[in-house]
């Protein structure tokens, strides 16, 4: 294995360090790209599929829901797999899963096949965000972390952006198994480079799997974000829903009362003793449930009320995406200069505020006004998620850092999760109390209602010369139309405010952030404290465990 190794550049080195990983990181930072690319692809061409293979559409949405349980219960593993198999052998790994799958999807003939394929595909997507991210953590000294960390967040934030628009403009000129067919090679080429290429960062450490810890993280997570999944369109009410998010919950709270008491835990709770990494997370948490209602809503307005096709929905989200690529290493580049609180402040106004005017849609809205408004949000965005991020994984001693990534990620599927279902559940809530409200005007005895029917009666009877009887069905049939898709953008309206009071919060939340890089002398003896025993690989005296 030591073959294998190239030497880790401890905190506090300069930038030569990071020039000498620069190759590892290239090849991490495309593969983790093609595995996020992957997620997003998949939304535009669900009704193509869904045709194709002659299912019901939340049959089709298993290809989706099964991905992110997948992908979701793994990333609370990834700290262990990360220790136990070293970067190199687990990225290989999981660059084969996620091309393999994609070559099963490609050949799909039947849903079954189809399914397989994603869930093989999530086992590889599933730990390639925070092992990418745990290695730029031991690369970067803190000094430098927020430009390493701007740059995982050009694969973290821009992958997704231009995913709609990729799959839109595929979905609309081939076929749909051509979004599959793409990854294979460029997978391929990455498997390849990596094999010869790839170095561990650190040795791999035979420590042993906590068994029940396993399990109840598997169980617990996967329940949780299963309930969360199914509650945006069955209701939160309903006993399947209820049932596996209270049941998660409970398995979730033993979890983490196992892993406080365990020797050797999966996943490090002590990473919460951290007062600026909990509060990064929570901010972070709140910035993933408003981004998420964003990507919800505006597909649903942009297709289904105003009728513009996925690639012109897809190409309004563009420009934000590249906004979003040019300022990700800009902000990290800033980060490092001025710290995390002015960054995250003006980032969250700028998202409220972006928000805020969402909440101001109609029928009218001009297509280019959504897209300047768009991409306003995405810059604001921009100084969020990576900075924020990194303000909290800086205060983390080194040895914590993979349990930190691991947490982080693993709040951060979860908030999208609950950001998506609480925002579906307001809209469609709205949307129903909007359109109870408009049918109570529709009132055949209010003489000014009859006076407006009858008029637009005669205008049809006079350009379509159709008999009086069938104008007023017509008649009927136009403002029972004009009632849905009234009451349907008001919903929308209503589930963005939500999500601007949800930006509120993480505004007021963001001036309590500081720069932990100013409490270096503390940090560094916490770390050397924490870090000596774990090198040695021998047990800690009693003091020492006591003091840790």
């Amino acid at each position: 294995m030591a073959s294998n190794t190239v030497s880790g550049q401890a905190p506090g080195n300069s930038s030569s360090g990071v020039k000498q990983h620069l190759p590892l990181l290239i090849v991490l930072m495309v593969g983790l790209f093609l595995a996020i690319l992957n997620q997003t692809l998949l939304n535009v061409a669900l009704p193509h599929i869904t045709n194709e293979f002659n299912i019901t559409t939340n049959t089709a949405q298993w290809l989706l829901t099964g991905y992110m349980l997948v992908n979701g219960i793994l990333i609370p593993l990834s700290a262990f797999l990360i220790d136990r198999f070293g970067v190199r052998l687990l990225f290989l790994a999981a660059m084969f899963c996620f091309t393999l799958g994609a070559l099963v999807c490609s050949l799909a003939d039947n849903f079954s096949v189809m399914l397989i394929g994603r869930l093989i595909q999530a086992v590889g997507g599933g730990v390639l965000s925070p092992l990418v991210m745990s290695v730029i953590l031991f690369i970067f000294p803190p000094e430098m972390r927020g430009k390493g960390m701007g740059i995982f967040g050009l694969a973290m934030m821009f992958a997704p952006a231009v995913g709609p628009t990729l799959s839109g403009w595929v979905v609309q000129n081939y076929d749909w198994h051509l979004l599959f067919t793409g990854m294979i090679p460029p997978g391929i080429i990455v498997f390849i480079v990596a094999l010869f290429k790839l170095r561990n960062i650190e040795e791999a450490k035979k420590i042993q799997l906590d068994y029940l810890g396993t399990i109840s993280s598997l169980a617990g997570v996967g329940l949780l974000l299963y309930g969360l999944s199914e509650a945006g369109t069955k209701g939160w009410g309903d006993i399947t829903v209820s049932g596996c998010i209270v049941v998660g919950v409970v398995i979730i709270a033993f979890f983490v009362i196992w892993e406080i008491r365990s020797r050797n835990p999966l996943l490090n709770m002590g990473v919460f003793r951290f007062g600026i990494f909990s509060l990064s997370n929570v901010i972070n948490a709140l910035v993933t449930a408003s981004m998420y209602a964003g990507m919800l809503l505006l597909p649903l307005y942009l297709q289904n009320l105003r009728g513009f096709t996925p690639l012109e929905s897809g190409l309004l989200m563009l420009p934000g995406a590249l906004v979003m690529l040019i300022m990700s290493p800009i902000s990290g580049i800033l980060f490092d200069k001025i710290g995390p609180r002015p960054l995250a402040i003006i980032g969250m106004l700028i998202t409220t505020v972006t928000t805020y005017y969402f909440t101001k849609l109609t029928m009218d809205s001009t297509y280019s006004y959504i897209l300047v408004l768009y991409m306003v949000r995405f810059f604001g965005m921009s100084f969020l998620m990576m900075p924020i991020m990194t303000a909290g994984m800086n205060q983390l001693p080194r040895d914590l850092n993979k349990h930190g990534t691991a947490m982080s990620n693993t709040l951060r599927q979860v908030s999208g999760s609950i950001g998506t279902s609480v925002i579906t559940t307001i809209f469609t809530n709205r949307t129903t109390f909007h359109a109870a409200a408009y049918s109570d005007r529709l009132n055949t005895t209010d003489p000014q209602f009859m006076q407006s029917f009858t008029d637009l009666v005669n205008r049809i009877v006079q350009t379509t010369h159709l008999p009086l009887a069938q104008a007023q069905t017509q008649a009927a049939t136009l403002l029972g139309t004009q009632v849905k898709m009234e009451a349907t953008v008001q919903g929308i309206n209503d589930a963005f405010f939500w999500a601007t009071i949800i930006s509120i919060f993480g505004l007021v939340l963001s001036f309590f952030l500081r720069d932990v890089r100013k409490d270096k002398p503390k940090a560094a003896a916490v770390q050397e404290t924490v870090n000596e025993p774990e090198i040695l690989m021998l047990p800690a005296p009693r003091e020492t465990a006591q003091n840790h």
